[in-house]
């Protein structure tokens, strides 16, 4: 697969054949997803269409010309309820309400792409931005990072040898000689050197008669001796560097937890990000996966073996979770099945296109869970389309790179 050209607002740009748009009853959201692959269906053939572009982003979906100078048709992505695809013909669709007309009335916009590929990444761009959207607005359900707690203090000079307190003070018999030994030249220094002259506030002598001119001078007091590695300038420079050490680990620290998922990302990536609901924390990813549509499904580490992977699926009877297991040959099995596949994504396909032992087909739809039912956003919330399910009663487990 190749690059998603992208752009630096994040804007993805594809190219698609725009077929049409029919109107889509307002129904509970299973029967809403029959009658849509009931219509594209009929569509398959339409020989009708037009060369466009679309560009994708967290904003929302818009529709050019060819040669992108004239904008055809824009979507707001709070007003797109969900996208579908059906790679089998080509075709990539979503439902949204049209500018200007009543909210009560959705329409379907149907795209066929250059090649299945092609029209399952469309579907993915708008899932991921699905995705994004929620994230966006729901930030405290977002997944936590796994670089560690923050440092709460700076780190302290002693394991550095320099001590901070006088009870923290070694004695000079326990300090490591710096002195030079008899017969030995000493290395001439630059008077400029501040470090060096703070350096020599104990000269190079025997630890008895340092110990005794620093008491005569004062310097040490109440019998606390210093260690032959302190000097005011030296602890001052070291902290300082070590307070602007720690600054940039946390700043590096706190770009890595604030990071903005992309959409430039490979083919590959993006379907991970997908299947996975990358950016969102585990049990706010199953209360969504049971609002979604029939068959969607969230690719996760196994609640009960971390180091499995396995498919929460939405059936009709509720979220059941499916081990996939690694055979000895390294492919991949779905748990009671008996197919073995080389690779995720070949196992994903596999069950969007055969049920097998499943009951219902994989479903590449999604619900937009930022959708918002009438327009005018300054007297009415953000609302779901389709009643709330029943929460997934499931072991939440921390997301791990089991892959």
């Amino acid at each position: 697969m190749g690059e998603a050209p992208a752009r630096e607002d994040g804007t993805v740009t594809r190219s698609a054949e725009y077929v049409g748009s029919f109107p889509v009853d307002d129904c509970c959201l299973d029967d809403q997803i029959e009658q849509l692959h009931t219509q594209l269906k009929s569509l398959r053939t339409c020989k009708r269409r037009r060369a466009v572009s679309l560009k994708f982003s967290n904003k929302g979906v818009k529709m050019y010309n060819e040669d992108e100078t004239t904008l055809l048709m824009a979507h707001a992505l709070r007003r797109v309820s969900l996208s579908t695809a059906r790679p089998v013909d080509y075709q990539f669709a979503f439902v949204s309400h049209n500018p200007g007309s009543t909210d009560a009335q959705l329409y379907c916009h149907v795209f066929k792409a250059r090649h299945a590929r092609a029209a399952q990444f469309l579907n993915l761009l708008l899932c991921r931005c699905f995705q994004l959207s929620y994230l966006e607005k729901h930030p405290e359900e977002a997944q936590e990072d796994s670089v560690g707690s923050m440092p709460r203090r700076n780190p302290s000079l002693l394991n550095h040898g320099f001590p901070l307190s006088v009870s923290a003070l070694v004695s000079f018999r326990r300090a490591p000689f710096r002195g030079l030994l008899p017969g030995s030249k000493k290395s001439q220094k630059s008077s400029d050197d501040p470090q060096s002259s703070q350096d020599e506030v104990f000269p190079s002598s025997s630890p008895s008669l340092v110990r005794k001119k620093a008491i005569r001078t004062k310097v040490l007091r109440s019998g606390a001796y210093r260690s032959f590695t302190f000097t005011p300038l030296k602890q001052r420079n070291v902290q300082e560097r070590l307070n602007a050490s720690q600054g940039k680990d946390q700043d590096k620290k706190h770009v890595k937890r604030s990071r903005t998922p992309s959409l430039a990302e490979t083919e590959e990536a993006l379907a991970q990000a997908v299947w996975a609901w990358a950016g969102i924390a585990t049990d706010s990813s199953y209360s969504l996966l049971a609002d979604d549509v029939l068959g969607s499904y969230l690719l996760c580490p196994h609640p009960k073996k971390p180091k499995c992977g396995s498919l929460i699926i939405r059936f009709p009877s509720g979220l059941v979770t499916h081990l996939i297991e690694n055979t000895r040959k390294g492919k991949f099995l779905l748990e009671k099945c008996k197919t073995e596949f080389s690779s995720l994504a070949e196992l994903i396909e596999h069950y969007t296109e055969n049920q097998g032992e499943l009951p219902c087909l994989l479903s590449c739809a999604r619900v937009n869970h930022c959708y918002e039912w009438e327009e005018d956003t300054s007297t009415q919330q953000a609302m779901k389309p389709f009643k709330r399910l029943s929460k997934a009663k499931i072991k939440s487990t921390r997301r791990k790179d089991w892959v």
